[in-house]
């Protein structure tokens, strides 16, 4: 469900974002209101159980992220139309603090939720879509240079497939494989990666050769834009996971053992995090309205330059660690990305032509996501490799001191990791067949649960 959503939203945010030149960013921007609205409806009434009910989530958040991709396409070329230079590194930065204000009020509030109804987490989204939906045709109007056009087919095909081909294979590159914890050595993730690269090649080679092109490749001929998007790509892939491990370290470790039940550890998870957005929240328009004044350079690399170092704080902090110390490490993370956020966008909108903007703010989103997917892909694959080479030797360490027998805490922390069944022995069975409960009776579980 995460994965999906980030995947249709980097894969369809150029084309939306090329759409928004042709036809107007306002008229695909209110669009994208509609669509994630009714995905969200669609949730909230999922009608079926199971893996059915599982399936259905998955399809309709990607009916969300066609929605999420025409919103996020289009925003950022919005605010670059409405106002002078000298004034967007302050909008762009006003528009981060309220995306980040509103993802952390949905984390709290779906926490919340969660603990009366799944459904309700998906239902806080419907009056939110409706009120914006109805906000945004009332209030926007088209004041940006259109660039009328023909839709580039075999240009948006070849990117799609081909950023979906390595998006794909980067999410099931972190499931195990065969005897492996990990899925990079699966046949059809090395298919995927290779194939996907090679058709975004083929993309860049149409891009350059037709009239009019998805995306005008020679925009990275303009110094300023490739770089800040070199830039951005870069900081995705440093703290795109970094929001999931932390999440991990609360829920599952830090919060048990300080007396959280597990229901109660999505909420304050949220809660304990909030020094992360609270310091994005203060960083994000302080930074753009000082870029405008003084250039988006030196705020972009003090801030990733603080980032990084935070990195290496959490490092240092044990797994037990005292919430002030990770309190004032979150708070100065936050405080680097949001220095980074907002000149770097606006040093990439302020480097291209009127009429190319949405295009470019695709393309920056679209950087963004793919970047935040890799991380993904590296940050689980590092913490599951750790957990391989460390688990085996500490379950066995923890099933006897609680009494249990050497050797059956031996044969415990030495189970395959995809054990098979009698009836599937092989590797490939064993995926297709047993993970979808066929035939396995251990692997089942009651009728209803997703």
């Amino acid at each position: 469900m995460l994965m999906g959503y980030m995947l249709i939203t980097a894969v369809l945010v150029v084309t939306f974002g090329r759409l928004g030149d042709m036809y107007g960013r306002v008229r695909i921007y209110n669009l994208g209101f509609v669509v994630f609205t009714l995905g969200s409806i669609a949730l909230a009434f999922d009608p079926f159980m199971g893996g059915s009910g599982a399936m259905w989530l998955i399809i309709m958040r990607l009916v969300q992220g066609i929605g999420g991709a025409m919103l996020f396409a289009n925003s950022t070329a919005i605010l670059t139309d409405a106002f002078p230079a000298n004034k967007r590194g302050m909008a762009l930065g006003i528009n981060q603090v309220a995306a980040i204000a509103g993802s952390f009020i949905g984390l709290i509030v779906g926490g919340l939720l969660s603990t009366i109804d799944w459904r309700a987490v998906f239902f806080v989204s419907v009056p939110v879509g409706i009120i914006g939906t109805i906000w945004s045709y009332k209030s926007l109007h088209e004041v940006g240079t259109k660039n009328r056009g023909k839709l580039d087919w075999p240009g948006n095909i070849a990117f799609a497939i081909g950023l979906t081909a390595v998006l794909a294979a980067i999410t099931y590159g972190i499931q195990p494989y065969g005897g492996s914890s990990t899925g990079w050595s699966n046949p059809w993730v090395l298919a995927g990666i290779i194939g996907g690269v090679i058709l975004l090649v083929v993309f860049v080679f149409i891009e350059l050769r037709t009239k009019q092109p998805m995306f005008e490749m020679r925009l990275f001929k303009i110094r300023s834009f490739a770089m800040a998007n070199l830039a951005g790509l870069l900081a995705s892939i440093g703290r795109g996971g970094l929001q999931f491990m932390l999440i991990i370290w609360l829920q599952g470790i830090w919060l048990p053992l300080h007396g959280y039940s597990y229901e109660q550890t999505p909420l304050w998870a949220g809660i304990y995090l909030l020094p992360l957005t609270v310091g994005f929240l203060v960083a994000g328009p302080l930074s753009g309205i000082l870029s405008d004044r003084f250039g988006a350079r030196f705020f972009a690399t003090a801030g990733l330059t603080l980032v990084a170092a935070m990195f290496v704080g959490l490092l240092l902090l044990p797994v037990n660690f005292n919430y002030g110390a990770f309190a004032v490490i979150t708070f100065l993370s936050g405080i680097g990305s949001g220095m980074f956020g907002a000149p770097n966008r606006t040093a990439i909108m302020n480097s291209v032509p009127a009429n190319q903007r949405g295009s470019a703010s695709g393309m920056a989103g679209t950087v963004q996501n793919a970047g935040t997917s890799l991380s993904i892909g590296i940050f689980f694959s590092l913490m599951i490799a750790g957990l391989a080479t460390t688990l085996p030797a500490t379950l066995k360490s923890g099933l006897t001191s609680h009494g249990v027998s050497t050797a059956i805490a031996d044969k415990i922390s030495q189970t395959p990791r995809s054990a098979p069944c009698s009836r599937h022995s092989s590797a490939t069975t064993r995926s297709r067949t047993c993970s979808a409960r066929r035939c396995c009776p251990a692997s089942r579980r009651p009728t209803g649960m997703p």
